[in-house]
C-alpha cells in the first residue's frame, strides 16, 4: 500500500555542530569522555513519515548513494533509523509499521552528526504518528542505545554536552550567528580519529555568562579548541587547506573542525558573508560541498519543506 501524499509527516533532521570538543579522558571500557558545545545549524536532512505496514525506508538526495554505500562497507545489516523505530515499537508496546523516506542533504561520516539526527527525528516522527509518549527517561536512554550522539540530536538544541553523549546541559543564550560548513570530500571513521589521537587530556570549558555578540562568542571558542582535529588531519590532510581557506574568508569570525571531521565550520556574524563564501568555493571551482544556514536555537526554528522539495 502505498501512502498518499497527505499522509506524509515531515521532520527536520539539522545538522550537529560542535563548536568546540575537548576529550577529558578515557574510561575502562575504551570509551572517552568529552565535554562539548554542541548546537544545530539550519541545514538538514528531512524525514518523512506515513503509515504503513511494516518498516521499510526509501532514499533519495544527493548523499543517498554514498550512506548506502557506508552502511555496505561497515557491514551494518540495518540502518540506524530502522533500528530506532523498531526500538521505540519495542518501548511503547506497539507495531512497527510505517514507510519511512529520507532525503539525505548532508553528507555521511562528515562530523556532523547526520546519522545520529536522522535517526533522532525518526524518534520525534514515529512518537507521533504512532500517538505514543515514552517517559522522557526512557526516551534518554533509548537514543543512547543508538548512539552518543542521538540524545543531543533528540532535543536538537544548544546544549553543554558530557560524558560519552549521556549529560545534556543546557548552553547560554548564544547571540544570532549563521555557519558555513565545508567538507573537502572526505569520509572520516569517529572510532579511527579517536584511536589516532595521542597526548594528554584536556580540562572541562564549559562557559556561563551569554556571550553578548557573535564576536564574543568567537572569542570565546578561540580559546577552546576541538582536540580531534590534529588526529583527523593526520588521517585527512584536505582538512587543513580547508580550514584555511574558510579563515581567509571576509567576515569570518573563527574556522574550526566539527566533531570527528572532516567537515568545518565558518563562523560569521552576518548571512550575506556565510552566502558570499558559500559561493566563493563554486566560483573558485573548489571540490568541496558546502551549506550556509543560521545557527538555530531550537529545532522549531526549523520549518521543513514537503518531501521531494528540498
Amino acid at each position: 500500500m502505498t501512502a498518499a501524499p497527505a499522509d506524509w509527516s515531515n521532520e527536520a533532521a539539522p545538522a550537529k555542530v560542535n563548536l568546540y570538543l575537548h576529550v577529558i579522558d578515557r574510561r575502562v571500557d575504551g570509551y572517552h569522555r568529552l565535554d562539548s558545545l554542541i548546537v544545530f545549524a539550519g541545514i538538514h536532512d528531512t524525514i518523512a513519515v506515513a503509515p504503513g505496514e511494516g518498516l521499510n525506508l526509501e532514499l533519495g538526495g544527493p548523499f543517498a548513494s554514498p550512506l548506502s554505500d557506508a552502511q555496505a562497507t561497515a557491514g551494518m545489516g540495518e540502518n540506524l533509523m530502522i533500528r530506532a523505530a523498531r526500538r521505540l515499537a519495542e518501548a511503547a508496546g506497539v507495531r512497527p509499521d510505517a514507510a519511512l523516506r529520507l532525503y539525505k542533504r548532508l553528507p555521511v561520516a562528515a562530523g556532523l552528526g547526520g546519522g545520529s539526527a536522522d535517526a533522532a527525528a525518526v524518534l520525534r516522527a514515529l512518537a507521533r504518528l504512532w500517538g505514543v509518549r515514552p517517559a522522557a527517561s526512557d526516551l534518554r536512554a533509548l537514543a543512547l542505545e543508538l548512539g552518543a550522539d542521538v540524545p543531543v540530536c533528540l532535543r536538537s538544541e544548544a546544549a553543554f554536552v558530557g560524558g560519552i553523549g549521556e549529560s545534556l546541559d543546557a548552553a547560554p543564550a548564544l547571540p544570532v550567528a549563521y555557519l558555513l560548513l565545508v567538507n573537502p570530500g572526505v569520509r572520516l571513521s569517529t572510532s579511527e580519529v579517536f584511536a589516532a589521537r595521542e597526548g594528554a587530556f584536556s580540562e572541562p570549558a564549559r562557559f556561563a555568562d551569554p556571550p553578548a555578540r557573535t564576536r564574543d562568542l568567537a572569542a570565546l571558542l578561540e580559546a577552546r579548541a576541538n582536540d580531534l582535529e590534529p588526529p583527523a588531519r593526520a588521517l585527512a590532510p584536505e582538512i587543513g587547506p580547508c580550514l584555511r581557506w574558510l579563515s581567509k574568508r571576509p567576515g569570518c569570525l573563527l574556522a574550526r573542525m566539527s566533531g570527528s571531521g572532516a567537515t568545518c565550520y565558518g563562523l560569521f556574524e552576518r548571512a550575506e558573508e556565510a552566502r558570499l563564501a558559500a559561493r566563493a568555493i563554486e566560483e573558485e571551482g573548489l571540490a568541496w560541498w558546502a551549506g550556509d544556514g543560521p545557527l538555530i536555537r531550537r529545532l522549531d526554528e526549523l520549518a521543513c519543506r514537503r518531501w521531494g522539495l528540498p
